[in-house]
């Protein structure tokens, strides 16, 4: 039976040659729409043959030497449930029919049997086989659709991992809700951010986007999870049996990333590795040494990954002479930069690394600290109101110059050089939630006018108001509560209904007008997000009757 073009597939394995020949031969499959796939003499051949061509219909018989047939469709039931089988025998055994019945087969004929009665079988189960995978390619569909929200439970995910107070089963059942694999028994942690030359970090990239899915699939291939961190980058998890297994595997991905992002010499990157752990809720250790790696992404121009380790992260100079220092690490180009990118979680990590840079000694120095300090504050200062456009009197007693009491004492510079770039951050996000507002408007307006379009997606609307997606990702859900394809999808319902509501319009031509081609994803979507068919809807049907 036809399908469109796409025929439905049917599998023979029958031990008696005459009679598989007969069934083979004696019905033209072709002209009545179905796909002869292929056929097998006994169960053990035919399953390796049905894991490869996935045929929607199975008929088999029971009696057959090496594997009968009542074992291969408990096989064939476990692996892919949607298979209709058809058991032949020549016995009547009510015990071959009930356990058959267990199984799940949906046909159970006696030989001898003709090719017109087969086929009749076969025409009745082909309709529920093409419904089956109607179902399969509806779920398929939103699955990969809702894939934005996936990342954000992601997300959310992975905060809960380094936030730790989990145990180690309640991780276990929060990974497998996300169909993520976590088990170890050892892990590690790559953090990597990478952005354009030639655009803003927020803007709309597609050399990003294009980088970002390469990089998937890099993590894939060495067994590692890949977490959308949106505007904070990426954060890869590696786990397997052994620190050595793991670090072989990061060494190998980092070199495919790093010979993959070579092709685009526009693109900046730099990322961080951590420490391996020896068990889950060791990953928050991890993190922190990836964190202090991560941090030098503002202390250097240079491409690359930075391993996190006392060793490479160790001060330049344990016994620090002033007049030693390089000027390049009190460089206040370091701290813009971590003033446009970097974010307020991220400050006392990136101050830690800023004065390792010029030893321990540095901020022991009551003339350095002195220096480093107004340095900064200036700096700050310089950002705020040059960059941001903020006046001073606008910022009030937002930002004091540090006091000679302040400067005096080690705890107390290090406290203020924190929460005066966090005050810096914070008025940068304030200042962009502005622009941010603007832009979520403009982007519901897009909306509204295109809905209507099949291809409407998040990176169509990012292209649009010139943002990167994973940055219109985050904004979007700050903004409106809802992840884009969720707010999309409510809003096409919407129409939906609206349209069921007061006009007499068919179910496919509603489709059609609120952005599905397919009439039956949109039958599958009606349905999965209301509660009902659109029948029921129609028909005034309440969510509770539907049930």
């Amino acid at each position: 039976m036809k399908r469109g073009s796409i025929m439905t597939k049917v599998f023979l394995v029958e031990d008696e040659f005459v009679v598989r020949e007969g069934i083979k031969n004696n019905i033209d499959w072709e002209s009545h729409g179905y796909d002869f796939c292929g056929e097998a003499s006994d169960g053990e051949v035919a399953y390796s043959m049905i894991q490869k061509a996935q045929p929607d219909i199975v008929i088999t018989d029971i009696k057959m030497p090496f594997m009968d047939g009542l074992s291969l469709s408990r096989l064939i039931k476990a692996e892919f449930p949607w298979i209709e089988i058809i058991l032949l025998t020549g016995y009547e055994d009510f015990q071959f029919a009930r356990e058959a019945i267990k199984i799940g087969v949906s046909c159970y004929l006696s030989k001898p049997i003709s090719g017109d009665n087969l086929l009749k079988e076969v025409d009745t189960l082909a309709q529920r086989a093409m419904e089956k995978k109607q179902e399969r390619e509806a779920t398929k569909r939103y699955e990969a659709e809702m894939q934005e929200r996936t990342e954000l439970d992601k997300q959310e995910f992975f905060r809960s991992l380094l936030k730790g107070g989990k145990s180690f089963s309640e991780l276990l059942e929060g990974a497998k809700k996300l169909g993520i694999d976590i088990s170890g028994p050892c892990y590690n942690l790559v953090l990597l951010k990478l952005w354009s030359t030639r655009h803003e970090s927020f803007e709309y990239s597609d050399s990003v986007i294009e980088i970002e899915n390469k990089i998937r699939e890099i993590a894939q291939k060495y067994g590692a999870v890949y977490f959308d961190l949106n505007i904070e980058g990426i954060a890869l998890l590696f786990k397997g049996e052994s620190d050595k297994v793991i670090n072989e595997a990061i060494a190998k991905c980092v070199d495919d990333i790093k010979s993959m992002i070579s092709e685009y010499s526009h693109i900046r990157y730099f990322g961080g590795v951590g420490q391996c752990a020896s068990r889950i809720t060791e990953i928050p250790e991890s993190f922190r040494w990836a964190s202090r790696a991560y941090a030098h992404i503002y202390l250097t121009s240079d491409n690359g990954f930075l391993m996190g380790s006392e060793e490479v992260l160790q001060p330049v100079n344990e016994n620090l002479i002033l007049s030693a220092i390089d000027p390049k690490h009190i460089d206040r180009k370091h701290i813009r930069e971590f003033l446009r990118r970097g974010d307020g979680s991220e400050t006392e990590v990136f101050l830690m690394e800023f004065f390792n840079g010029m030893g321990p000694g540095a901020i022991r120095s009551t003339m350095l600290r002195q220096y480093i300090a107004m340095d900064m504050y200036f700096c700050v200062y310089d950002f705020v109101e040059n960059e941001l456009g903020v006046s001073k009197s606008d910022l009030g007693s937002e930002m004091e110059v540090p006091t000679p009491e302040i400067l005096a004492d080690e705890a107390r510079t290090k406290e203020y050089l924190t929460d005066t770039l966090k005050k810096a951050i914070e008025i940068r996000d304030n200042n962009n939630s502005g622009k941010y507002h603007d832009m979520i408007k403009e982007a519901i307006s897009y909306i509204y006018q295109h809905y209507g379009e099949e291809d409407l997606s998040l990176n169509i609307l990012a292209e649009h108001v010139n943002f990167s997606p994973n940055h219109l990702s985050a904004v979007f859900k700050q903004e409106t509560g809802q992840p884009f394809i969720k707010y999309l999808t409510d809003y096409r319902m919407d129409q939906a209904k609206e349209l069921l509501s007061t006009t007499s319009k068919k179910s496919n031509e509603i489709a059609m007008l609120v952005g599905y081609k397919d009439p039956h994803y949109f039958s599958y979507l009606f349905k999965k997000t209301q509660g009902l068919t659109t029948t029921q809807y129609r028909s005034g049907m309440s969510m509770e009757a539907a049930k």
